[in-house]
């Protein structure tokens, strides 16, 4: 199997193999404990990344424990973020699988740039391909989801789908891995599932080699999409602007396209939008400014006679740890640095906003970075009683648009220790029986 991987790269020319340094996307299922073997073996250079959802209580806490110490057998830096899925889903008003396809992909790709890695592999095979193709045919599609899955698409490579999900077991107990298997994958509440165990059986009953010939329908359609590809590249390079902040397409000059929905449909793909919701945004064209579409990571907004899309700020949905003996934690807006200092009779407790001093024996690690919340409350430093942080950002005067910002290092026993920035918690501050202190610079 090694062999019909390292030739499917080479095939696609999905990455480099001796100079490209890859963040590999594992779950702990079979198919992600395959992707981190082969490309061991295979001598690629990787990093691994987990996302724990909080969907599945102690089972997610095993799974997140179990790739935290496959990531340390094969010696490569780990990644791992919490996600409030659950919470991002109810503002959204998507799916929860939906919700977490949005979160990870943003997460994936905030940690491909930072980290200076070259491109983010997944897991999906032969079989997920099939199933994705059939899936989207039966939700309504376009060419691109007539193909399945790709091969790559931008900085995402899937080693593995030339591979059937047979021969992913068998190569599993040969090399004697071990798993973690998802309930949730058999559960018939998710569509994927019912199709997977309802419908495909038939259809490989009518053609047993469903998925390959699939695959090759889905290579044949690649073929048909690249000719409306370059058109749609051909219209972006006229009626496409980026800046840092934002997107700006040309009304316009969209409106002299073949196919204006289309081809808005195409150029809107990679912002999450909806074929149903550009055909909204097509018939908005002659409308007044102001109107506003949604999808899961991205807004739109018709300004006069253009388009402007603006990314949304996904991390508020997502926690940080900081392990024991961890000296610091980079992530977008935030830097931290941490210094395990001994009291001494030298010891002076720092001021200061931005940074905290705080017991490090009352704190129970592994910290947490977190986006504060409503209910929130803790001690500020000098009082005996509670305070809602939300009261407490009111008294401090934070503007309503900057809240959304506010973060709080927390004890591993969920009490908030710090919020971030303005005042550490009364229950962790440093008293004459303190002998470790933690301190903790916001820089």
């Amino acid at each position: 199997m090694l062999d019909q991987v390292r030739h499917f790269i080479q095939e696609h020319a999905l990455f480099n193999l001796e100079t490209d340094t890859l963040l590999v996307a594992v779950s702990g299922g079979q198919d992600s404990v395959a992707l981190a073997e082969v490309l061991h073996q295979l001598g690629a250079q990787f990093a691994v990344a987990h996302c724990h959802f909080g969907l599945r209580g102690d089972e997610a806490d095993a799974d997140e424990q179990f790739v935290r110490k496959l990531a340390k057998k094969y010696e490569v830096p780990y990644f791992v973020e919490f996600f409030q899925t659950k919470a991002f889903a109810e503002q959204e008003g998507i799916s929860t699988q939906m919700a977490a396809r949005a979160l990870r992909y943003e997460w994936f790709e905030r940690i491909r740039r930072t980290q200076g890695l070259t491109y983010i592999a997944t897991a999906h095979h032969q079989r997920d391909a099939a199933e994705t193709m059939l899936l989207n045919l039966t939700h309504g599609t376009g060419l691109a989801g007539l193909h399945g899955i790709p091969p790559k698409n931008g900085h995402i490579v899937r080693p593995l789908l030339g591979i059937g999900k047979p021969e992913l077991f068998e190569y599993l107990v040969e090399n004697q891995l071990m798993w973690r298997e998802d309930a949730s994958n058999d559960s018939p509440v998710y569509q994927r599932n019912r199709l997977r165990q309802e419908v495909l059986p038939v259809l490989r009953d009518i053609n047993p080699n469903l998925d390959q010939t699939l695959q090759f329908t889905a290579e044949r359609v690649g073929g048909a999409e690249e000719i409306v590809r370059r058109y749609v590249q051909d219209t972006a390079a006229q009626a496409q602007r980026t800046e840092a902040d934002a997107t700006y397409l040309d009304i316009r000059l969209l409106q002299k396209t073949a196919a204006t929905t289309l081809v808005l449909h195409e150029l809107l793909r990679p912002f999450g939008f909806s074929f149903p919701v550009v055909k909204d945004i097509v018939a908005a064209f002659p409308a007044e400014s102001g109107r506003r579409f949604e999808s899961p990571t991205h807004r739109l907004v018709k300004d006069r006679e253009q388009l402007v899309i603006t990314p949304k700020n996904l991390t508020k949905f997502g926690t940080h740890q900081l392990q024991a003996g961890q000296e610091v934690l980079k992530i977008d807006g935030l830097h931290l640095r941490l210094e395990l200092q001994e009291v001494t009779e030298a010891f002076e407790v720092p001021r200061g906003k931005a940074v905290a001093a705080l017991d490090a024996d009352a704190l129970k690690f592994p910290l947490i970075v977190r986006p504060w919340q409503e209910g929130d409350w803790f001690m500020p430093i000098g009082m005996k009683g509670k305070k809602k942080l939300s009261d407490f950002l009111i008294d401090q005067k934070v503007p309503l648009n900057l809240k959304d910002n506010v973060q709080v290092l927390c004890s591993g026993d969920g009490k908030i220790a710090w919020v971030i920035g303005f005042r550490p918690d009364e229950r962790f501050r440093v008293n004459e029986d303190t002998e470790r202190v933690l301190v903790v610079k916001r820089m």
